[in-house]
């Protein structure tokens, strides 16, 4: 037989601290949170198996301001929001309403765009022309419909990626999730510093080396803070201009090497790859892996936090997902556009082609670099570096200054949004109570410091050849972005209607393990190229830990998929299950969020 409890909390200044889920729990222990000025009824469904489903009914949806307290215990790196403009003359689609929420999807569209990605375009173009377009372009879809779900759960929660993991995990998997992606974030952003470098070292001529070229990076910190300082606005409207950048420089390489458009459109929509072996197929695996980064989904699902969204009007939370929705798309073919340019340049120049053919060019154009090709009839292997090279041999200096602004471009912006990551992440992970300016600087050193050493001790050889280490450690990293987003997106009590349907929930798993596996064939052929023994060793001991986290957070996100049978032998029926199994399996630490619902994250107050 079923009990009902009806608590009525009409007063204004309520507020819910705590839930507890059981028959047996006195009634004065029962507590849980509610924003200030929001009438609401918490229905109580207890069953004689002592588990309760809870949902809320709210009777007041007007938005109040969110109360200031010094016990906040989490706070939004951005100090302003920016509003959204009515548009009664549009209701379906307003141009002003895009343009309001235009931002946060071009932000996260550059880690489409930071120097890895464009290492492993030309790489692409160069081991395969034009077969492996339509990888690409698979992987940018792919990658769209994952970041939609970490921009809705920010729109919808009103909390981060970070945030929701810090409250829903208990502590050791919410640690080693924070070390995870801390991991996944310095080595996106040592790329990123890489690409800067070595862009600062064509551009100089060489004049600057490369650990100067790290350090000068330094300074894209200090705009980062001086640009914040003056606006949201006006720092989006910055990645706008390098994202444009970008698109000029490649797009001059572009029309100047003047692809073959035939082969181009075959190779982006016929998924063939005729006549590939291993080298064509490690570097199909290497886009994906380029493409879909871990700490995007971590970085989406805050910035989407910038625009004014009462979360207690269904309505309006429909339009900013559609909105956010839309600015994504835009924002991920610009970016895709541009890698094209890129794959497109190298399959059409140097496809087929062989050091002795480089050597004998960048000799004959008296080019100071032609050293850096042997003189033999191995396929030409290219990075960043070398890519620069040889379009300064083939096409002029031009060519080569112009790349390397765009490669700068590359580094300088996604490492500012990795500067992004690395706040959300340690203000939703760890509750830092520290200043902007010793955060970014923490962040950013731990970055730069490795790099530092390896550009001081190496050339640029090695400092290019790091990057296949580091595309392999943020591929190791995936699991712990993807995992908990469809988790969270698929719980009802989490994303109230907005929660996946049954369609998305199998899409999604399906998107995630493909993904996955993809990402750890891309981390076995690596291994097995170390040739060492005692390295063997450890990879297999890492492989055993790391494999028992995945398989937890898997066996969680299952449970919140539907999956019954898998939560410890209790009998729940579907709909409860969604609802509750997360309390009783340890999910969540803090049940209020489950009280959320609409309710904007910035008005709740923890005790």
């Amino acid at each position: 037989m079923t009990k009902k409890y009806i608590l009525d909390q009409s007063s204004p200044v309520s507020e819910l601290v705590n839930v507890t889920y059981s028959k047996d729990s006195p009634s004065s222990q029962r507590s849980s949170t509610m924003a200030p000025g929001k009438e609401r009824k918490i229905l109580y469904d207890v069953s004689e198996d002592h588990e309760e489903v809870i949902s809320t009914v709210y009777s007041s949806p007007v938005p109040q301001e969110s109360p200031e307290s010094n016990d906040e215990p989490f706070t939004t790196y951005f100090d302003e929001k920016i509003p959204i403009p009515e548009d009664e003359k549009h209701s379906w689609f307003s141009f002003r309403k895009l343009w309001a929420f235009t931002g946060p999807g071009f932000l996260m569209s550059i880690a489409y765009l930071d120097p890895g990605n464009i290492e492993s375009d030309l790489q692409s173009g160069a081991v395969a022309g034009f077969k492996l377009l339509w990888v690409l372009l698979l992987a940018t879809i792919i990658g769209l419909l994952l970041q939609r779900l970490a921009a809705r759960l920010g729109v919808v929660t009103g909390l981060h990626l970070a945030e929701m993991c810090n409250r829903q995990y208990q502590k050791v998997p919410r640690i080693m999730l924070w070390l995870m992606i801390e991991l996944a974030i310095i080595g996106s952003d040592m790329q990123e510093v890489i690409g800067s470098a070595i862009a600062i070292n064509l551009l100089s001529a060489g004049k600057v080396p490369l650990w100067g070229g790290v350090l000068i990076t330094i300074a894209d910190t200090f705009m980062f803070l001086f640009l914040d300082k003056y606006g949201l606005r006006k720092l989006e409207a910055f990645f706008g201009f390098l994202i444009t950048i970008m698109a000029l420089t490649f797009g001059y390489e572009y029309v100047t090497v003047k692809p073959d458009q035939g082969k181009l459109l075959k190779g982006m929509f016929m998924p063939y790859c005729d006549k590939c072996g291993t080298p064509q197929l490690e570097q199909a695996v290497g886009i994906v892996g380029a493409v879909i980064m871990p700490h995007n989904m971590y970085l989406h699902s805050a910035l989407v936090k910038s625009r004014q969204v009462n979360r207690a009007d269904k309505k309006e939370v429909q339009e900013a997902n559609k909105y956010f929705f839309i600015e994504s798309c835009v924002a991920l073919f610009v970016s895709f556009l541009i890698n094209v340019f890129v794959v497109s340049v190298f399959a059409e120049a140097f496809f087929g082609k062989t050091n002795e053919q480089v050597y004998k060019v960048c000799t004959n154009s008296s080019s100071p670099h032609a050293g850096l090709f042997p003189n033999n009839n191995e396929t030409l292997e290219v990075d960043i570096y070398k890519g620069g090279v040889v379009l300064g041999c083939y096409f002029g200096p031009a060519a080569l200054y112009i790349w390397a602004v765009g490669i700068l471009a590359a580094g300088q912006s996604s490492t500012m949004t990795g500067t992004y990551s690395g706040q959300f992440v340690m203000e939703g992970f760890l509750n830092l109570k520290w200043s902007r300016f010793a955060r970014v600087i923490l962040t950013r050193s731990i970055a730069i410091t490795p790099t530092l050493l390896v550009a001081i001790f190496q050339d640029v050889e090695h400092l290019t050849g790091m990057n296949d280490f580091l595309n392999v450690l943020q591929s190791l990293q995936l699991p712990f972005a993807l995992i908990p987003v469809l988790t969270f997106t698929s719980l009802h009590p989490v994303m109230n209607d907005f929660a996946n349907g049954l369609g998305w929930k199998i899409a999604g798993s399906v998107l995630i393990l493909i993904v996955c596996s993809i990402n750890m064939y891309f981390v076995a052929v690596y291994v097995t190229a170390l040739g060492h023994l005692a390295l063997y060793v450890v990879a297999a001991v890492v492989c055993v830990a790391y494999l028992c986290f995945v398989a937890y957070l898997s066996w969680l996100c299952l449970i919140a998929l539907g999956i019954s049978f898998l939560a410890c032998g209790q009998t729940l029926s579907l709909p409860a299950l969604s609802e509750l199994e997360a309390y009783q399996l340890g999910l969540t630490t803090h049940p209020e969020l489950f009280l959320l619902n609409n309710v904007d994250a910035d008005s709740i107050v923890t005790r």
